[in-house]
Order: structure tokens, then C-alpha cells, then sequence
């Protein structure tokens, strides 16, 4: 299969003819390469609601007529907004689809709708982080997330082949818990996310993999618009 990275937590997948994308920050990310009108999907996939991870959701699963994959509170409000398929799951809960296994584990977070004209915050239920089994492969997006010891527990129950952690600190885990993370998690392959779109989250990704390698840990840097192959 081939992953492209678009920069913070968004991520494309194309495996076999079915194309995922992973909460699709574009039109608003100063680093993505890509545009929300450029993108085909079938599938939407989004770890919790805030605004640089639900992004242009509504936009592109409309065109596509894609099928949103979120949990119950915040694929029903996707559901509100015209989206025509929506697909409610929680944590701990996982799901057969046409491409593969998604699981939905727990993140260590916030999840909510800034409404900045009305002063309001509507709740859109727990974060998430996502397990996916496709293509002989899993895959841990670990959403936005702090540091929890039940990452254990994910890398003890499944064999991941590559494990998507963020690192930009002030919001999620920053470096030094992500290097645990990674660690308690045993993955074959690290990609760091979440890093460097914001002045507040600004990370050397570079360092952070050559930690990860200090102690036999395979890490990848890819930059945003790159693809590579799993």
C-alpha cells in the first residue's frame, strides 16, 4: 500500500484501489501540498472533532460521496452537515469494512466545535486513536494523544507495523513521551505527525528519529505531500 503524508495528523492511504484518508487538514494547513479538491476517497477516518482534524471532511466526503468512519457523537454531527454516509463507532470497539479492520482506541485528549461567532463549544465525543488492519498490515494512528501505559497493552495485543505518533508537545506528547510511546508500542516503523504546522508545536522531527534509532527503533521523517510505500 502507499501512505502520503499531508503534515499535521492527515494521512492518504491507497491500498488495492481504495483510497482512506486519515483527518483531512488542508485547505487551512500551512503545510499541506495538496488541496481539498484534489483529493478521491472513499473513506474518511477521523481520530476527534477538532477543527485541524476534522478539517475539510464535510467538502471532500460530499464530492466523493465517501463514507465517514468517527465516533458515535462526531459522525452523527458530520451526519448533520449532509453528509449522506456516516459509519459511528466508540473505543474499543472495531468494525469489518470493505478494506480492511478499524478499531477505535482511547486518546488522551479533548474533542470539541468552536463556534467563535456564538461563543459556543458543541462536544463531539471521546477522542480516538485508530487501529487498522489492512493489506497483512496494521497500522496505529495514534490521534492526538499524551502519554498512556495502555500503549502497552495496543503493542502487546497487536503486531504493528507502522505506528503514527505525534510529537508537537503543548497539545499531544512531545518527543521525549513519544520515544516511550514508540517503545511500548514495538513498532516496525515510527512516523512522527503533529509537529511544526503551529509556531507552538514546532519539533526536530530529524532528532526524533535519530532517538528512535539509539535504541533499535525504526523511524521515518516524511515530509508533508511525500508518499512512501508499507
Amino acid at each position: 500500500m502507499n501512505i502520503t503524508f499531508h503534515g499535521q495528523s492527515c494521512f492518504e492511504i491507497d491500498h488495492e484501489g481504495t483510497k482512506l484518508i486519515i483527518d483531512p487538514f488542508l485547505k487551512d494547513n500551512p503545510l499541506a501540498k495538496a488541496k481539498p479538491e484534489e483529493i478521491e476517497t472513499d473513506y474518511i477516518l477521523l481520530t476527534h472533532g477538532h477543527g485541524d482534524h476534522v478539517g475539510d471532511t464535510v467538502e471532500i466526503a460530499k464530492r466523493n460521496h465517501a463514507t465517514v468512519i468517527a465516533n458515535f457523537e462526531l459522525a452523527n454531527w458530520i451526519g448533520f452537515q449532509g453528509v449522506e454516509k456516516v459509519h459511528p463507532m466508540h473505543i474499543g470497539g472495531a468494525h469489518s469494512f470493505d478494506f480492511g479492520r478499524v478499531k477505535l482506541t482511547q486518546a488522551f485528549h479533548g474533542s470539541g466545535f468552536i463556534d467563535e461567532e456564538k461563543k459556543e463549544i458543541i462536544y463531539l465525543g471521546m477522542p480516538a486513536g485508530l487501529l487498522l488492519t489492512l493489506g497483512g498490515k496494521t497500522i496505529y494512528h495514534a490521534g492526538d494523544t499524551g502519554l498512556f501505559s495502555d500503549m502497552k497493552l495496543i503493542g502487546a495485543q497487536n503486531d504493528v507495523d507502522l505506528a503514527l505518533l505525534p510529537i508537537g508537545d503543548n497539545f499531544t506528547m512531545g518527543p521525549e513521551d513519544a520515544l516511550l510511546a514508540a517503545e511500548w508500542v514495538g513498532a516496525r516503523k515510527v512516523v512522527p505527525m503533529h509537529y511544526n504546522t503551529f509556531p507552538l508545536i514546532e519539533q526536530d522531527a530529524d532528532a526524533f528519529v535519530r532517538q528512535l534509532k539509539e535504541k533499535n527503533m525504526d523511524g521515518q521523517v516524511v515530509q508533508p505531500g511525500e508518499s512512501f510505500d508499507l
